[in-house]
């Protein structure tokens, strides 16, 4: 059972990096990104108040605490965070660099005219 939950983590992590590499800041991304934010507060206040109720769902996964299923989600996490922001600054970069552009070629002199 527990190389079936490793596998499942797995594709976890290559999904999520997949679809939040795939791009784009549209309605869609947006709401799932907000359903899974009120899902992980959900459960971790629901962990919080009952611990025994992780412990028995890490068990019933194949896992044997709650402290590690909980260890798991942090890593798949940290990663999706790190895959949305790489894509994020990706996205800055871009725009800077097409800002730069602009600039330099407003600051072109323009032939015949006067100097300032």
């Amino acid at each position: 059972m527990l190389i079936l939950i490793q596998i499942v983590l797995v594709l976890a992590v290559i999904f999520g990096s997949l679809v939040l590499m795939r791009g784009g800041a549209n309605a869609r991304h947006l709401a799932v990104r907000r359903i899974l934010l009120v899902a992980f507060a959900i459960s971790a206040a629901l962990s919080i108040f009952f611990p025994a109720v992780l412990t028995s769902v890490a068990q019933f996964l194949g896992i044997g605490r709650g402290t590690d299923l909980v260890l798991y989600a942090l890593i798949v996490s940290f990663l999706v965070f790190m895959a949305t922001t790489y894509q994020r600054f990706r996205q800055l970069e871009s725009s800077v660099t097409k800002l730069a552009r602009r600039v330099a070629l407003d600051e072109v002199p323009r032939p015949g005219g006067s100097k300032d």
